[in-house]
C-alpha cells in the first residue's frame, strides 16, 4: 500500500523569506516519491489564494488550507467551511477594542482593517503581496467582508488576554512567537484535515506521515502515524517521532529517503 506525506509550506518545503526558495534535493525528492507511487500533500495554515504557481509547480496531489478549512484533492475541491457574517463582524470588532493588527483570511480574498495598526508583521505582509499583484486594498468595511481564519501582529499595546477570551467560542489560538497569534477554526485543524483525506483514500494513519518545522504544525503531528521535525524547528523538534536535517542541508530528502518514499511498496 502507498504512503502519504504532509508537508508545511513555510520553513519546510520553502525558505520562509521574499525569495521562497526551495532546494533543489527537495524538488528531486518530491519526483522520486511521485514515480514511486506515493501520495504527497501540502498541510498550510495559507488559505489557498495564497498556494502559488512556486508550491502548485512542485506537484501535489492535493492541498488541505486554511488550517483544514479548505481541501482540494486532484484539483478538485472536496471540503470547505467558513464563519457567518454575523461571526466575522464580532471578531472584527474585538480585535479593534483590542488593539490588535489583524489580516482576515478566506479562500479567494484577503482583508485589512483601515481602523486597525498595522504593525510591522501585517505590514511586512501586506508589501509582500502587493509585490506579488494580489488585491491588498479589501477592507473590513466591505460589503463581502468575511473570512475563514485570521492572523495578528501585536505588542504592549494590545489587549491580548481579553481577546484570547473573545475568540474561544468560535476559534483556537496559536502562539506563532514574536508577537503574531494565528486563529483557525475550532472545528478544524490540520488535524482534521489529514483524517479527511486519509478517508478519501481509504488509508490508515500508519501509513500517513507529516513534516513541519513550527508549533502550528502539532495538529497535524497529531494526525498522522509518524511525525517529522526540520531541523530549523527548534520548538517543534520536543514533539517529533524522528527529527531530520534543517532545510539548507536536504532535510526533506533525508526524512523521505529514511522512511522509504523513494521505493514502490
Amino acid at each position: 500500500m502507498s504512503k502519504i506525506m504532509f508537508f508545511d509550506i513555510d520553513g519546510t518545503l520553502m525558505e520562509d523569506s521574499s525569495s521562497h526558495f526551495v532546494p533543489e534535493s527537495t524538488v528531486n525528492a518530491l519526483k522520486k516519491a511521485h514515480n514511486a507511487g506515493h501520495l504527497l500533500y501540502v498541510n498550510t495554515g495559507r488559505p489557498v489564494i495564497n498556494v502559488d504557481a512556486d508550491v502548485r509547480n512542485l506537484g501535489f496531489d492535493g492541498y488541505i488550507c486554511g488550517c483544514g478549512s479548505y481541501i482540494e484533492c486532484n484539483g478538485k475541491e472536496l471540503f470547505y467551511q467558513t464563519n457567518s457574517k454575523e461571526v466575522c463582524a464580532e471578531i472584527a470588532q474585538l480585535v479593534r477594542s483590542c488593539n490588535a493588527s489583524p489580516l482576515y483570511e478566506r479562500r479567494d480574498a484577503f482583508y485589512f482593517d483601515p481602523e486597525c495598526r498595522e504593525l510591522n508583521f501585517v505590514k511586512e505582509i501586506r508589501d509582500t503581496f502587493r509585490m506579488q499583484e494580489k488585491n491588498i486594498w479589501q477592507s473590513v468595511q466591505d460589503e463581502d467582508f468575511s473570512f475563514d481564519k485570521f492572523v495578528i501582529a501585536y505588542d504592549e499595546k494590545t489587549d491580548l488576554e481579553r481577546f484570547k477570551k473573545g475568540i474561544a467560542p468560535h476559534f483556537v489560538y496559536i502562539d506563532r512567537g514574536q508577537g503574531f497569534g494565528e486563529m483557525a477554526q475550532k472545528s478544524c485543524s490540520k488535524k482534521t484535515g489529514i483524517e479527511f483525506v486519509l478517508n478519501y483514500y481509504h488509508l490508515s494513519k500508519t501509513n500517513a506521515y507529516a513534516i513541519g518545522d513550527s508549533l502550528n504544525d502539532l495538529p497535524m503531528f497529531e494526525g498522522v502515524g509518524t511525525s517529522i521535525a526540520m531541523g530549523n524547528g527548534e520548538k517543534l523538534i520536543p514533539y517529533a517521532d524522528y527529527v531530520t536535517a534543517d532545510l539548507w542541508h536536504d532535510g526533506v530528502e533525508q526524512a523521505m529517503e529514511h522512511f522509504g518514499f523513494f521505493e514502490k511498496d
